[in-house]
């Protein structure tokens, strides 16, 4: 190899160690930023187990697996919460369909083709 690729080889090595501490230095502080509580729960030993499998999978602790799986339980959930109080303020404030409303949409929907 010559002199030359292999000041530029040992170069591309250390930007890469300079990117992954970078990654690692961010993703530290965002973390360490996010406030953090324990929660204790009663699981299955078969859902522990398949927790514990899929956080070897991917080469993470079982907190990591849980916490994402409950960010994407919560973000699948979130609209139906936001539309139960839009709907209770709504009848809180006396908002309702009118019976021709309902009727009205009642036989567009039951008479769709």
């Amino acid at each position: 190899m010559a002199f030359w690729t292999k000041i530029i080889a040992i170069a591309t090595i250390i930007l890469l160690q300079c990117n992954i501490m970078q990654y690692i230095i961010l993703q530290y502080n965002f973390y360490k930023m996010m406030s953090k509580e324990n929660i204790t729960f009663r699981i299955d030993s078969d859902h522990k187990a398949a927790l514990d499998m899929i956080a070897a999978g991917i080469n993470r602790d079982r907190s990591y697996v849980l916490n994402q799986a409950v960010a994407a339980y919560l973000e699948m959930y979130q609209w139906q919460i936001e539309e139960i109080q839009k709907g209770i303020t709504e009848a809180d404030a006396g908002d309702f369909a009118s019976d021709q409303e309902v009727k009205a949409t009642f036989a567009r929907l039951t008479n769709a083709d």
